[in-house]
């Protein structure tokens, strides 16, 4: 049965994409939206209302990577039940789909609860452990993302 392109090209658009947005709420968005008094704006946002910002702009993203992981791990299962087993794509899938679990189910909701709690919770070095343990973790899904990328390029081009 041979295999519809269309599905490989919507493969690789998923996670170009994906580390499209990774790349950009973490090196544009996070950078203007910490740091907006550099912009000569009238209004300037204090660090902790910009902090909960970015985290309803991370929520949201996070229903994006729910989706991209539970693609990932069907598409990759079912190349590797077609016979196209590579150990750099498991690897690499199994990055990605557990760093987006793991930012989605785990760092977001976190960081959201103890905004929630107020301004001294995100003070805590409680709250700077999860904090930067998230973007420990959005740093490997988007090394996860551009590995896994790289190599199914590279395999749909010998075929």
């Amino acid at each position: 049965m041979k295999r519809n392109i269309y599905v490989d090209f919507s493969y690789l658009l998923v996670l170009a994409a994906t580390l499209g947005g990774v790349l950009t709420l973490g090196a544009l968005v996070a950078p203007v939206v910490f740091h907006n008094q550099t912009l000569g704006m009238e209004v300037i946002v204090d660090r902790h209302n910009a902090g909960i910002m970015m985290a309803e702009i991370f929520h949201r993203f996070s229903y994006w990577l729910y989706f991209v992981a539970f693609y990932v791990v069907v598409y990759e299962l079912y190349m590797y039940k077609m016979g196209q087993r590579d150990t750099y794509i498991f690897i690499a899938s199994v990055l990605v789909s557990f760093s987006a679990l793991m930012f989605s189910a785990v760092y977001a909701p976190k960081i959201l609860t103890m905004q929630d709690l107020g301004r001294e919770a995100t003070q805590s070095d409680t709250f700077l452990s999860v904090h930067m343990a998230s973007e420990i973790d959005f740093k490997i899904l988007a090394v996860g993302l551009l590995l896994l990328f790289i190599r199914r390029l590279m395999l749909m081009r010998i075929k």
